[in-house]
């Protein structure tokens, strides 16, 4: 599998969770009792946005370690250079 279709995939399943999250919440207002959310929906609606921050903290940290070990690797091929 390729990089880009790695992370659109992890970006397309945490926008999905994180829209399904908000959809069952919103769900929780409109089913009797009215005005009320269930704490299972809560609960799962956590979980969604643990998992969608999971997934874009994960994606942040590698994408900054990568770009420090590029840095790294070019600051010391240019000073063996010189």
């Amino acid at each position: 599998m390729k990089k880009e279709t790695r992370e659109s995939l992890q970006v397309g399943s945490a926008l999905g969770m994180l829209a399904l999250g908000m959809a069952l919440t919103v769900a929780g207002f409109i089913v009797s009792p009215l005005g009320e959310i269930h704490e299972s929906v809560l609960g799962l609606f956590a979980e969604c946005l643990i998992y969608a921050g999971s997934i874009f903290g994960v994606a942040i940290y590698a994408h900054n370690k990568y770009a420090e070990i590029k840095t790294y690797v070019e600051k010391r091929m240019s000073a063996s250079q010189n």
